[in-house]
C-alpha cells in the first residue's frame, strides 16, 4: 500500500522547525527508496536551513482524507544510483548533473497510516 501511494503521489507536504522554533511547511517533489525518503532542494532555501540547524522532520502526503504521515530525521546524502534513478522516472528529471541541488535523506522514525 505504501509504495503504490507514495510512487503516485506527486508531491509531499514536509514541516521544518526554524531556529526561533516556528513551523515551516512547504511541497516538495520526493521519492521513496529502501524505505528512507528523499527529496532535492537549494542549499540555501529555508527548509535545508532548517534541518541543518534542527533535522526533526514531519511529511504528509497530499490526501487529508487517507492519511500517510511519517517522522524522522534528515540529513544531506549524496544520491545513491537508486535514488537518481527514482527521481528520473517519477519526475523525468536527472538529478545527476544538477549541482544546484543538496540531496536529504529522511529516516523514519514513526509512521501514521490510514485509509
Amino acid at each position: 500500500m505504501s509504495d503504490e501511494r507514495t510512487a503516485k503521489a506527486p508531491t509531499m507536504w514536509m514541516a521544518t522547525v526554524r531556529p526561533n522554533g516556528t513551523p515551516h511547511l512547504v511541497p516538495i517533489w520526493f521519492v521513496v527508496v529502501d524505505e528512507k525518503w528523499y527529496f532535492a532542494t537549494d542549499p540555501n532555501s529555508v527548509k535545508a536551513r532548517n534541518l541543518q540547524h534542527n533535522s526533526a522532520i514531519a511529511i504528509s502526503l497530499e490526501d487529508g482524507t487517507n492519511p500517510f504521515v511519517v517522522e524522522g530525521n534528515a540529513k544531506i546524502v549524496k544520491p545513491t544510483a537508486k535514488v537518481v534513478e527514482q527521481f528520473k522516472k517519477k519526475y523525468d528529471w536527472d538529478m545527476s548533473g544538477d549541482n544546484d541541488y543538496v540531496v536529504f535523506e529522511v529516516v523514519v522514525k514513526r509512521k501514521v497510516l490510514g485509509g
